[in-house]
């Protein structure tokens, strides 16, 4: 009788069922806060390029006492695009960049830039998620936008331009 009991208490394989049941609810809770840090990651790099595309586009105005051809053209839309491409995330997919110059109306307006940079993060939880039957978007959008004023302008100017010159979209770069 005692063989018997001892065959049927025996727990060595306790330990391993429990591992088994435990560890993907463990990864799931170790995987979640590391893909919204990295969604974090990817929303500030957005906004560094951005803020930095902007930078760019805002010093390279010329100077108005010595240039009278003061308009951007698509050259500097370019040049401020590969500066936002160049420091944002590659693992972003439909990633793009608009660019707009205000200026020259009306007159004596605050001349400024404006970048905007995007791209699409498909988060791992999401894909959990639907694994489970859930029903959650395929990805989110990390959209971040900067303005700067023109490097060489009065400081009296006040009001922002109201035309665009040069809005150049450039899209899954």
């Amino acid at each position: 009788m005692k063989a018997f009991l001892t065959k049927f208490t025996n727990r060595k394989g306790q330990s391993i069922v429990e591992i088994t049941l435990i560890t993907p609810l463990l990864l799931a809770a170790l995987a979640v806060p590391a893909d919204f840090g990295a969604a974090f990651l990817a929303g500030n790099l957005v906004n560094t390029a951005a803020r930095e595309g902007a930078r760019v586009g805002g010093q390279s105005k010329k100077s108005a006492g010595t240039d009278t051809n003061r308009n951007f053209n698509a050259t500097d839309a370019g040049a401020v695009k590969n500066q936002v491409v160049a420091k944002m995330p590659g693992y972003l997919s439909n990633r793009s960049v608009t660019v707009k110059f205000y200026e020259d109306t009306p007159a004596n307006c605050l001349e400024t830039i404006e970048v905007t940079a995007s791209g699409e993060y498909n988060y791992l939880f999401y894909q959990i998620l639907r694994f489970f039957g859930a029903s959650v978007p395929n990805k989110s959008t990390i959209s971040r936008t900067a303005q700067f004023a023109y490097r060489f302008q009065p400081y009296t100017n006040a009001t922002r331009c109201t035309a665009t010159s040069v809005n150049q979209a450039y899209t899954n770069l």
